[in-house]
């Protein structure tokens, strides 16, 4: 009958070749110990078939080399951060915008537009930190909205380095303090918003940048005063 083993047990992670659970030895042993065998690379390793992995290690723990950790090689630590990268469920922000979205909602050109992180949170503005694991090794990232663009469907383009502030009515006519914008003719404009994230990731001895972007949409209607009146 087969033997069915945990692969990880505390800090010890079962190594299929070796037939035993190993981890590294820490510290690693002077050079003129015999499990080097006269070499000066790899490292030593704990190799234990005991049931129990506690200290004092068990009566049958051994010391061995190898050139590279018993359990397998290291995976790609860049995989590992696309994969906390796609745990944070990084999504597009929810428009938040004055004149407000919306059949009969019409905005007056000439007055401000104020636009804003609607959704304000880890997943769609940051920062937001998660990490990924396989065997024993790890990958930690951090994502992080760096601006917002927002394209306006009249040519122009906003961006924004803060998630923006909300729209009061006791604001009036105020211009945001750092998002808006005024349009200067009426008609129907399609308002994009794109999140630029920035996720710095380490792990594995290496560390990296991952940039993405996510995009949402809206549209708005802007009228004249004395249209709206008639």
């Amino acid at each position: 009958m087969d033997r069915v083993v945990p692969c990880v047990v505390h800090d010890w992670y079962w190594s299929y070749d070796w037939a035993c659970w190993t981890k590294y030895a820490d510290p690693q042993p002077p050079w003129s110990d015999p499990a080097w065998s006269g070499r000066t690379d790899g490292a030593i390793f704990w190799c234990s078939r005991g049931v129990t992995l506690t200290d004092p290690f068990p009566a049958d723990t051994i010391p061995r080399w190898a050139p590279s950790p018993p359990w397998g090689a290291p995976p790609d630590p860049e995989e590992l951060a696309r994969a906390a990268v796609e745990s944070m469920n990084l999504r597009a922000i929810q428009i938040g915008i004055v004149p407000e979205q919306g059949p009969g909602r019409v905005g007056l050109v000439g007055l401000p537009t104020w636009m804003w992180v609607q959704d304000l949170g880890g997943s769609t503005w940051g920062p937001i930190t998660r990490t990924a694991t396989s065997g024993p090794w790890s990958v930690t990232a951090t994502a992080e909205v760096e601006r917002i663009v927002w394209d306006m469907g009249d040519g122009t383009t906003v961006v924004c380095t803060t998630p923006g502030t909300p729209y009061e009515d006791r604001f009036g006519d105020m211009d945001s303090p750092d998002c808006g914008h005024r349009y200067t003719e009426q008609g129907h404009y399609r308002v994009s918003a794109t999140s630029y994230w920035v996720i710095s990731w380490a792990g594995l001895g290496r560390s990296g940048t991952i940039e993405m972007d996510l995009v949402q949409e809206g549209q708005i209607v802007m009228g004249e005063a004395q249209v709206l009146s008639q």
